[in-house]
């Protein structure tokens, strides 16, 4: 966005989307299980670095790996879940050539249906931009998150057989053997259209 142009908002049933210099303001406030959820972008030094340290301690590092690109913290758009005054959740997105891929999603309380509505809220996002699908990245360990993303839509497109040796080779930290035992060896892409 040019400096000097208005704010845009975008509206939809359940949010407010403020966009000023291309960056996202206070989006989203919701109910999940009868419990307020407010989705808010990182306004603070303190709330970038919790972000930080959720995606050392889950991620191994400032920076994730998928299909071979390295997508830095500072580089992808994001936004943490609270509630009650406390982070409950955070998720990350890029938006480049009509496309969106989310490059990470993690909630703190599982189960409670806020991965969820992280997730639909930036399918708005990336509607809004005028995308027509979303992808992401996960690892063939992890079942729960495949069972998670194909019941809200999304499909299987492509296996990346053996990715996740080369992600180790830039990011040691990666370990061998991942969730119920399964060794971790290869991307599995998932996509959705918006």
């Amino acid at each position: 966005m040019k400096r000097g142009r208005l704010p845009r908002f975008f509206l939809s049933p359940q949010s407010i989307l403020l966009l000023v210099d291309d960056t996202l303001l206070r989006v989203m406030r919701m109910e999940v299980n009868g419990e307020a959820i407010e989705i808010l972008s990182p306004a603070t030094s303190e709330d970038r670095d919790w972000l930080k340290a959720l995606w050392v301690n889950e991620y191994g590092g400032d920076f994730v790996i998928s299909r071979g690109k390295e997508h830095n913290l500072r580089d992808v758009e994001a936004f943490i879940a609270w509630r009650d005054g406390v982070r409950v959740g955070a998720a990350s997105y890029r938006l480049t050539n009509g496309e969106c891929e989310l490059t990470n999603i993690h909630a703190i309380i599982r189960g409670k249906g806020i991965e969820r509505k992280m997730l639909t809220f930036v399918e708005e996002i990336a509607k809004q931009a005028g995308s027509h699908h979303i992808w992401l990245v996960t690892t063939n360990d992890n079942v729960d998150a495949m069972r998670f993303y194909q019941r809200l839509g999304y499909r299987i497109i492509a296996v990346h057989p053996g990715a996740i040796d080369e992600v180790r080779k830039r990011k040691p930290a990666v370990p061998l053997v991942g969730f119920y035992g399964i060794p971790m060896l290869d991307e599995i892409e998932l996509r959705k259209f918006i």
